[in-house]
């Protein structure tokens, strides 16, 4: 049954709490995080479950920073918002982008890209994350018969947010390794907040909804929400990568509510998820 609850929660030990509707249950006595020859397996870190590694060289970075303020221009423009290519910095998104409406049809566009639509070369990104992690990976998800890569996008001031979620109840993100890349506006009141070694929490310790089961604003979420666990109130921190670096980090993590406290920077990042190859 679908009931209002509060969320509350604790990023780098100061309160947050917001409004989510769904329907919420206790799960299985059973630990879904892979103990065995998962992605994270050969990391002196695979406790923490997440790290932050080195990602590109300089060039490379303003490569793919450039490419992905050219798709928001570009979804801008589908949306009739007109902007001077040279001098629009993403980090004033929210100056031009004053509605939530206007913002809904902005990501719809953002949050399901390829790698096609990228002027990078994102399978690079993806031999650099298995050189560190010792896996092949590829930006193919099997399932989805097709790459999947969103650009997230929080202004100021706002719930652009997913609630606390684990990737992994997903079944096509269950054997990947999640990269997030801080690509305009993010430090540490904007970048993404996980719960440390919560992939090693079972599930009849978690209370949470289904996937497509959370209303937060107004927006049904892909994602469940966690709402809490049986040690209480989630508590989160930010790791902060800075340019140029990557927070990776286990499926089964949770992480989320990435409330950007900025009062005047949208933060935008990048979310990967590459799928470990099996032969």
């Amino acid at each position: 049954m679908m009931m209002e609850k509060i969320c509350k929660l604790y990023i780098d030990n100061k309160p947050f709490e917001f409004k989510v509707e769904g329907d919420f249950f206790w799960g299985k006595p059973e630990l879904l995080y892979p103990e065995k020859d998962n992605v994270l397996s050969k990391m002196p870190w695979e406790n923490q479950g997440y790290s932050i590694v080195e990602a590109f060289e300089k060039d490379d970075f303003l490569k793919l920073q450039n490419s992905v303020k050219k798709i928001i221009i570009d979804a801008l423009t589908a949306n009739k918002i007109v902007v001077d290519d040279e001098k629009f910095d993403l980090k004033n998104y929210h100056k031009y982008v004053t509605t939530n409406a206007l913002h809904n049809q902005v990501i719809d566009i953002t949050r399901n890209l390829e790698t096609s639509d990228f002027d990078f070369d994102i399978d690079q990104l993806a031999k650099r994350f298995g050189d560190i992690l010792g896996y092949k990976l590829t930006s193919y998800v099997e399932e989805l018969k097709k790459s999947h890569i969103q650009i997230r996008i929080s202004r100021p001031n706002s719930l652009d947010i997913n609630p606390p979620h684990r990737d992994g109840y997903l079944s096509y993100w269950e054997d990947i390794i999640n990269v997030w890349l801080p690509i305009a506006g993010c430090n540490e009141k904007s970048s993404l907040p996980v719960m440390p070694e919560s992939h090693l929490i079972p599930e009849n310790e978690i209370l949470r909804t289904e996937s497509k089961g959370a209303k937060i604003n107004g927006n049904i979420y892909y994602v469940p929400c966690i709402l809490e666990t049986k040690s209480g109130v989630i508590n989160m921190k930010r790791p902060n990568p800075k340019e140029r670096e990557a927070l990776v980090f286990s499926p089964f993590l949770i992480h989320g509510a990435a409330v950007n406290e900025n009062v005047d920077i949208t933060r935008v990042s990048l979310e990967l998820r590459f799928p470990k190859q099996n032969n």
